[in-house]
């Protein structure tokens, strides 16, 4: 994670949460703030009713590494913040890849050009 800090007090991802854009995926929700600065901070959060520790913290893996392929494409200056939904089944690596890139796309965060020129 090259620019990106993480969230760690709890008053910052209520002010995210309250104020910040949101929107709702199958496996994850993403909540996006500007923060006025020039670093993106990146909060994870999988409540007890996602499962056992196991569970929680292997999705928090996966969406913190999924975040890791996108942080080149994805807007500086914000504040993510990624909460586990529970589903019924357990996401894959590529199912999280996918809703991400969905996610990011859809708040208007995700910097299309770049990704197009690194595919070409």
């Amino acid at each position: 994670m090259n620019k990106t800090i993480p969230v760690k007090n709890n008053r910052d991802f209520l002010r995210i949460y309250k104020k910040g854009r949101f929107y709702v995926g199958r496996f994850i929700v993403l909540y996006v703030m500007e923060n006025n600065m020039n670093i993106n901070r990146l909060g994870i959060t999988a409540s007890k009713k996602y499962g056992k520790s196991v569970k929680r913290n292997r999705v928090k893996r996966l969406i913190r590494e999924n975040y890791r392929f996108y942080e080149p494409f994805v807007k500086e200056g914000c504040d993510y913040v990624f909460v586990a939904r529970n589903s019924g089944c357990f996401p894959e690596y590529s199912d999280i890849k996918k809703e991400m890139k969905f996610l990011f796309k859809k708040l208007g965060v995700f910097d299309q050009e770049k990704w197009n020129c690194l595919q070409n």
